[in-house]
């Protein structure tokens, strides 16, 4: 039985004196889905579920899980994920909660409330991955619904993934995703700007351009750069001029040097290491089941793989394991850029071959309880803009 449709509030969470949190902020806890089409995952998705298990496993260690299961997955999932980690019966097309479930917002009130952005697969018919969607589409109101939250219906299509914000007014973002026609035909970049400040709370955009090389989201910010604090920014890396990554992440840095956040802050920004290249092997991809209804998997193909695409945990990093080149020194970085974490990796080479990593997996539900500035306070004790 489907759960109870969570209310739909009239106005928009910035005129009730809402905002988004930062991710790096307290969790009440974290939410999966269970991977299962076999035209995206291989082997019939059993090495991406023991992948998904061991990223759950993870952050169980710093907070509660909860994951949304198919009703014939249940069995599996639950040989395979901890005893702790809760099971939820919710019905999805394919298992990337970060795109697909509410994005949720706090008001300095013991209570949470939630946003459903429109999703059409990163793109629709035109450019998207699979289809239908419309069971994604409806996982941010099951959720919400099943916690008992009220929620905002927004009249964009967006991605989580498509979205960081530093908790104190600033969001970030990539032209390449959020500006893509595939989305939002004929949205104007001051049009979006305002839809975002109404349904974020934020009060200022630092836009950069392209993401990630290859990426099939087609530049989602969390597989680029991320806040990992207030007025500092973690960003992908490299220094070989003959990657395509190259000049992305240049013009990146660019950007960010350049920028000021909403308190009008210049940012520190970390340049993480990329891994690989990588690229799908023969074997990997024979694993996948063709469909017409999902995009083809083909050997040789470069994954887009970034350690920027982590999940911020009470106490904790849980970052993905995917080159072991790199892996020891992106870890490093990140324990000596948030020294009060503990950093964790987790082998996530399945998850990459499916097209995301840890942070496209998961959605983190903020602790209401926290403790909190509204961004317009902040902004009025700076000076406003």
């Amino acid at each position: 039985m489907s759960a109870p449709q969570a209310d739909v509030l009239a106005q928009t969470p910035a005129a009730d004196g809402w905002w988004m949190p930062a991710e790096f902020e307290p969790h009440e806890r974290c939410w999966m889905l269970w991977p299962e089409r076999p035209d995206n995952w291989r082997e019939r998705a059993g090495p991406a579920q023991a992948a998904f298990a061991a990223v759950a496993a993870a952050i169980a260690r710093f907070e509660p899980v909860s994951v949304g299961v198919s009703a014939p997955q249940v069995a599996a999932a639950r040989a395979l994920l901890p005893a702790g980690v809760d099971i939820q019966v919710v019905a999805h097309d394919d298992c990337w909660m970060r795109d697909v479930g509410p994005t949720y917002l706090v008001s300095g009130r013991p209570e949470l409330r939630g946003v459903q952005w429109r999703f059409n697969a990163w793109g629709g018919l035109a450019g998207g991955l699979y289809h239908p969607w419309d069971r994604d589409e409806r996982v941010a109101l099951e959720v919400l619904a099943r916690e008992g939250r009220a929620r905002y219906r927004a009249p964009i299509v967006i991605e989580g993934g498509a979205l960081h914000v530093d908790g104190q007014g600033t969001a970030l973002l990539t032209e390449e995703c959020v500006l893509n026609p595939n989305r939002n035909p004929g949205m104007t970049r001051e049009r979006m700007e305002t839809v975002l400040r109404e349904y974020l709370g934020v009060k200022h955009c630092i836009w950069l351009g392209l993401g990630v090389y290859n990426d099939e989201t087609g530049g989602h910010i969390d597989n680029l750069a991320c806040f990992l604090g207030p007025g500092r920014v973690c960003l992908i890396w490299t220094e070989d001029r003959a990657d395509p990554q190259y000049e992305r992440s240049q013009a990146a840095w660019a950007r960010l040097a350049a920028a000021r956040d909403a308190l009008g802050r210049r940012l520190e920004i970390i340049k993480l290491p990329m891994p690989g290249p990588l690229y799908m092997t023969a074997g990997e991809a024979r694993g996948i089941e063709p469909s017409p209804a999902c995009k083809p998997r083909r050997a040789g193909e470069r994954l887009a793989g970034s350690y920027v695409n982590f999940y911020f945990a009470n106490g904790g990093i849980v970052m993905p394991l995917l080159d072991a080149r790199a892996d020891a020194q992106a870890a490093e970085i990140l324990r000596r850029a948030c020294p009060d974490r503990a950093v964790v990796g987790v082998p996530a080479r399945e998850i990459l071959l499916g097209g995301g990593g840890i942070h496209c997996i998961t959605q983190q539900v903020p602790d209401p309880r926290a403790a909190r500035v509204r961004p317009d306070s902040l902004l009025a004790r700076a000076g406003g803009p």
